[in-house]
């Protein structure tokens, strides 16, 4: 049963962000259009992929490998996008260059990004199996209680070490048998 709060997250939104850019990138270079020629791709490239970013790292995988994939393919048809708008874009059809490139990069960057999750969950649970050893061996033994039976040789202390100043007067027991009064 997974964690209600998904520490993966934040890693797969960089990764599939960061990778979206990248692959637009090569994929147009294999196209033949434009890398970066012009100065309003690079913007507006970093804005679709922190866009695609933000938005996996809020969301929960809910179809692993799948939605992995899907949400690679968004960030790249993003990334497409960004620089299709560029001034100095001249290519008007998809190359087989470009579209293998693209269709490659999606199922293996998802079976990166998924096993880089893997790992690290593997690594946080690791990590926090040792402490907790490691937690329960450094901890001191605890020593056990004994209680301490009084004796007739404490009760001589006391009285001893007593300031001298009590109840006058017989003791309870003795006081109600010698009472005058009637009761």
């Amino acid at each position: 049963m997974r964690s209600p709060t998904d520490h993966t997250a934040r890693l797969r939104g960089a990764a599939v962000g960061v990778s979206s850019g990248a692959v637009a990138i090569l994929a147009h270079g294999l196209g033949g259009g434009a890398t970066l020629s012009q100065g309003s791709a690079l913007p507006l490239l970093v804005g679709a992929c922190t866009v695609i970013g933000v938005v996996v790292a809020t969301l929960r995988p809910r179809y692993g490998l799948a939605g992995t994939m899907g949400l690679l393919a968004a960030g790249q048809a993003l990334g497409h996008a960004a620089l299709s708008m560029s001034p100095g874009h001249h290519h008007h059809s998809t190359s087989v260059g470009m579209l293998i490139a693209h269709l490659v990069a999606i199922p293996v960057g998802a079976l990166v990004i998924r096993a880089a999750e893997t790992g690290l969950r593997r690594a946080v649970t690791g990590v926090r199996r040792f402490l907790l050893a490691l937690g329960a061996i450094l901890t001191p033994p605890t020593r056990p209680v004994h209680a301490r039976v009084a004796d007739d040789r404490a009760e001589a202390r006391r009285l001893l070490v007593s300031p001298g100043i009590g109840r006058r007067g017989p003791p309870v027991a003795a006081a109600s048998s010698t009472h005058l009064a009637p009761i």
